[in-house]
């Protein structure tokens, strides 16, 4: 008997428009990631690490919708709020002990429900057990990064 692979792909493909721009694909959609006129972008878009706050917030409201509705939670009104501080010395080249990415990042989601409080925690630990982009800011994830002469 085989076993079944239950994964699913995903890709982006990208490319520079500048030294801060890029212009990424995924799937039919199209976006820019800049960083700020502040830090030497153009603002033409969210930076790199606003782009993965921005990502953790759109499946936090997937997996809350989804075990909610598991649970038979109404949720109504769903806002996620996510900060995080960021020292950049590591990556300016400044000092290599500290972390390149976030140092901690803040979640918080608010609700309109009728759900008590045990149940509310109940479903934000599920929530955050589930959460695929979540997993991958919590647990290292194996990654490959190589450059090649085109």
């Amino acid at each position: 008997m085989s076993e079944v692979d239950h994964t699913e792909r995903f890709a982006v493909a990208a490319e520079s428009e500048s030294e801060t721009k890029t212009t990424v694909e995924a799937r039919d959609f199209e976006f820019v990631v800049d960083e700020p006129s502040s830090l030497g972008g153009t603002n033409d878009g969210p930076n790199p690490v606003e782009y993965l706050l921005g990502a953790w917030a759109g499946c936090l409201n997937v997996v809350a919708h989804t075990v909610s509705d598991e649970r038979g939670i109404t949720l109504e009104n769903v806002t996620i709020a996510i900060e995080g501080d960021l020292d950049p010395r590591k990556f300016l080249g400044i000092d290599e002990n500290v972390r390149a990415g976030y140092q901690e990042i803040d979640v918080r989601i608010e609700v309109e429900s009728d759900a008590d409080e045990d149940a509310l925690e109940a479903l934000a630990t599920e929530v955050e057990e589930r959460c695929p982009v979540g997993d991958n800011i919590s647990n290292p994830t194996p990654t490959d990064v190589a450059i090649e002469v085109a």
